[in-house]
């Protein structure tokens, strides 16, 4: 890596870091008595039967468990993601730092930072023995999220994350541009409807990079906490390595919601 290059790596991660602290002190202050009457704690557990992730170097590819949390007030969120294998070794650890900067009846605007941990299991050898043992792979993370609402149940917009390594032998610089559609609900009956989001996306890591297809659909049940998904990631062109087709099957539980304070 030239002195250029990590000049510009450096200055990267001092934005992230900069985003990151202004974000906590920006919940800091907004935090008026008339503000924290109301907070929320959601969160969900999913089964998957293959570990998808958009970016292709952190797909588990074998049945996994993910816990989603979800706990802040009207503003700010803090929004953990724990993901796990089936027998229980960590596959990645995402603690998402949210806050919502505008929103109203058409728009919303909102930017978030992370830290986020990816386990690996590496073969090193000690003193001529040989050995499994599991890695942590470091990487920081911001995201721009500006959503146009077009109907009741129907939004739109552009998202984008750039992600960091923070290890010299694993990816440098991940950029991430898709283009979303999400239908929150489209009713089957008076007690079954459907989600479904779908983005074209442009993903650049390194010096590789491609253009994708993702879509997800959601059976649900009003009032019923279980659902079942299936998410589709397809390849349409890449340079990057990982498979050109993957398809899983979730089953998710959720739970929590809005708390009003006395």
């Amino acid at each position: 890596m030239n002195k250029k290059t990590k000049i510009q790596s450096l200055i990267r991660v001092l934005i992230l870091i900069c985003l990151f602290s202004g974000l906590t002190s920006v919940y800091l202050k907004a935090q008026k008595p008339d503000t924290l009457k109301t907070s929320y704690f959601t969160g969900a557990v999913t089964l998957t039967t293959k570990g998808l992730s958009t970016f292709p170097n952190l797909t588990l590819g074998k049945p996994a468990a993910i816990f989603d949390f979800s706990a802040g007030g009207e503003k700010f969120r803090f929004e953990p993601t724990l993901r796990f294998a089936l027998d229980g070794k960590p596959w990645t650890f995402i603690f998402w730092c949210r806050y919502e900067f505008f929103k109203s009846d058409k728009f919303q605007f909102k930017l978030g930072a992370h830290p986020a941990f990816a386990f690996k299991t590496i073969t090193v050898t000690e003193n001529g023995v040989t050995k499994d043992v599991m890695r942590a792979q470091r990487f920081l993370a911001g995201e721009i999220s500006p959503v146009f609402f077009i109907g009741k149940n129907v939004s739109l917009g552009p998202y984008y994350i750039y992600a960091h390594g923070l290890e010299k032998d694993i990816v440098q610089h991940s950029n991430f541009v898709s283009f979303r559609v999400n239908f929150s609900s489209i009713n089957l009956s008076d007690q079954y409807f459907l989600k479904w989001m779908a983005q074209g996306y442009f993903l650049k890591m390194d010096e590789n990079d491609g253009f994708y297809i993702n879509t997800n659909l959601s059976a649900n049940r009003k009032n019923f906490p279980l659902s079942i998904s299936s998410t589709i990631n397809y390849k349409i062109e890449s340079s990057i390595p990982g498979d050109d087709f993957l398809l899983n099957v979730n089953l998710t539980y959720a739970f929590g919601g809005k708390y009003r304070k006395i």
